[in-house]
């Protein structure tokens, strides 16, 4: 049964819990009001009759000796709405009664002692309980007298106590629709519109993030679902420029892909009827030729990394203590990529320095690195380049980490090419280049669990490698 409520709440949606809330929480304010309201509206009824009781009760302090003719007390008795009164004076008792008095009561109420509890029972055994016993009511005394008690038939009291009770709840009823109607209102209006029109928005982003009409607008509002509309902007874009790029990248793929094999088939054909073109002995074709073969190369190497990037998953690094300056004597001969510049490689690393990485993604790493600088003076044709990579180690081994630089005297990074550095064929350095080397060191670095980024140089460029040792790397998390 509790399962089934709970099931049937959750069919609605926020505007109808809201109203049900709404009307729970005004219902029980209401309660709590009209419930101490009939209890008070019944002590206030006894207060009045024992306030008339002291009336007739100051006709029998001083008739003599206490009595009271029949007639007056009849009279005095139908004026209060009370079968007997008892006065005491010290400790005697005077009654005025017209007839016998009862000897049983439904309930005694001492007004001199008034607790909430009490008489928020005794409101409602009066409504819901009724008795033929009369009820006893005890107030102060004045004028002479210590106290006054007085019998009371319940059937009066009760009939006020109903009409009361009923006009009560008929108002509070009516204040709880209108209170509830504008609490739902205002809260449909502030909250529950823009949040279903956030709910919505997210929706449909779901189902096409890429177009840009469903784009949520600001309202302007500066609170926390104006936050919320403001962030989900921002996502909005973001992910939709991201997934549009994505879509771009992953069709160009796919194409490429498609006519790879053609395309190396033409790519080769050509260049090796660029190779005979080299032997023949015309002037014309001996300049032409060279060029042509370069840039043959050129569209070759641009589709295998195209297609390399593309297609390959970088396997998880075998990381193990190993020699640096070994590896880093592999890359001396980069600079014969080159031979028409004047460039030379230098590496700088201690003899027993060692350096906690897979040192093939290391070493493919910096391969990428020195090409970059390579090809970088190449282009600027630098009279005197020098590339020099270094390695330093920084605190203990097993606690500390081993920074490698590269550093070239060429012409440096772009600007405008720092902001998509290390980005997929967006960070390339110089005309004519794919920008994925940078791409790819810096995943390699990041999955030996380390750093790659540009240092601020004055002149020509540092790249800086920071490898963590794995014993420090786990520390420091």
């Amino acid at each position: 049964m509790r399962a089934r409520a709970f099931a049937w709440l959750g069919r609605l949606g926020l505007s109808g819990r809201l109203f049900l809330l709404t009307v729970a929480f005004v219902v029980l304010a209401e309660i709590l009001i009209y419930v101490p309201a009939v209890a008070t509206y019944r002590l206030s009824r006894l207060s009045d009759r024992v306030a008339a009781a002291r009336v007739a009760a100051l006709v029998l302090n001083a008739a003599p000796e206490g009595q009271v003719p029949e007639e007056t007390a009849r009279r005095l008795l139908m004026g209060v709405g009370a079968r007997a009164i008892a006065v005491r004076v010290g400790d005697t008792w005077r009654y005025l009664t017209d007839g016998p008095a009862p000897t049983a009561v439904a309930e005694t109420v001492d007004l001199r002692e008034r607790g909430l509890t009490g008489s928020v029972g005794g409101a409602f055994r009066t409504l819901f309980l009724p008795t033929e016993a009369p009820i006893r009511a005890i107030g102060p005394g004045q004028d002479g007298f210590d106290a006054v008690e007085v019998l009371l038939d319940e059937g009066p009291l009760r009939a006020a106590l109903a009409d009361f009770s009923l006009r009560l709840l008929v108002a509070c009823l009516i204040i709880a629709v209108l209170a509830a109607g504008l609490v739902f209102f205002v809260l449909q209006r502030a909250i529950v519109r823009p949040v279903v029109r956030l709910a919505r928005d997210i929706a449909a982003f779901a189902d096409d993030p890429e177009r840009t009409d469903r784009v949520e607008r600001s309202s302007g509002r500066t609170d926390e679902i104006g936050q919320a509309e403001n962030a989900l902007a921002r996502m909005q874009v973001a992910l939709g420029g991201e997934l549009r790029q994505r879509r771009r990248l992953a069709e160009l793929g796919l194409s490429v892909s498609k006519i790879n094999h053609e395309l190396r088939n033409l790519l080769t054909t050509a260049q090796l009827l660029g190779d005979r073109l080299e032997s023949v002995s015309d002037p014309l074709v001996q300049r032409v030729a060279p060029r042509l073969v370069e840039t043959l190369d050129r569209a070759i190497r641009f589709c295998e990394a195209t297609l390399a990037y593309g297609r390959a998953t970088e396997p998880n690094p075998q990381r193990r203590m190993v020699a640096l300056a070994p590896l880093l004597e592999e890359l001396t001969d980069l600079a014969d990529l080159m031979p028409a510049a004047q460039l030379r490689v230098e590496t700088r690393a201690a003899p027993d320095l060692e350096i906690d990485v897979d040192p093939e993604q290391l070493l493919r790493a910096l391969t990428n690195l020195v090409r970059n600088a390579v090809q970088a003076h190449a282009a600027a044709k630098t009279a005197d380049g020098t590339v020099l990579i270094e390695g330093i180690r920084n605190g203990p081994p097993g606690a500390g980490s081993v920074t490698v630089l590269v550093t070239d005297n060429g012409p440096g990074v772009p600007e405008r090419a720092k902001v998509n550095l290390f980005a997929a064929f967006q960070g390339s350095t110089r005309a004519g280049g794919t920008g994925l080397g940078l791409a790819i060191a810096s995943e390699l670095v990041r999955l030996n669990g380390g750093t790659l980024c540009l240092d601020e140089t004055a002149g020509g460029a540092r790249f800086r490698i920071v490898i963590p040792d794995r014993a420090a790397g786990a520390k420091a998390a």
